[in-house]
């Protein structure tokens, strides 16, 4: 009776049928180029530039923008995420704000101020700024300070050796 029991036991066993697959996002993946914006005026106080991507974003796509503000001693970029106030100190204390917006089509950077940016160029002209594209999903755990341009990198797994400028 015994082993008549066991027979129905080892043949019930479905455990081989259960296929566990990881889920891999096989569409995104992180990259980050540079531009040298042409502005188009907009108003007097407002220049804006829009670029179109090559393809697509994936819908779980976020995009960081940082403005080159300075260089370090020994020449390397400093990076500000967008959006970012500059004060100019003068006697108004006027202020220039650098804003982006994107979609999974396109991207724009807008600058803005109380300045007449017609007679002011040099707070859009001459500008360099990284375009960064990351997965969503990966930053969810809030390890990186997407502040922090270099933790970003790091994060992402980024090579900046790799990075270009997009003409």
């Amino acid at each position: 009776m015994l082993a008549f029991v066991s027979i129905f036991t080892v043949s019930c066993d479905n455990d081989d049928d259960i296929v566990q697959v990881p889920v891999v996002d096989y569409d995104t993946y992180s990259t980050a180029y540079d531009i040298a914006p042409n502005f188009a005026r907009v108003n007097s106080s407002l220049y804006e530039y829009v670029d179109e991507f090559t393809k697509p974003l994936v819908e779980s796509d976020v995009v960081l923008v940082y403005m080159q503000t300075g260089s370090t001693n020994n020449g390397s970029p400093v990076w500000k995420l967008l959006p970012y106030t500059f004060f100019t100190n003068n006697i108004n204390n006027d202020e220039v704000d650098y804003g982006f917006d994107f979609s999974k089509f396109d991207f724009s950077i807008t600058v803005n101020s109380t300045l007449n940016l017609d007679s002011n160029s040099t707070y859009y002209t001459n500008k360099r700024f990284r375009v960064v594209i990351v997965p969503a999903k990966t930053g969810k755990n809030g390890a990186v300070d997407y502040n922090d341009y270099s933790s970003v990198i790091k994060f992402y797994n980024i090579d900046e050796s790799k990075i270009k400028v997009k003409n």
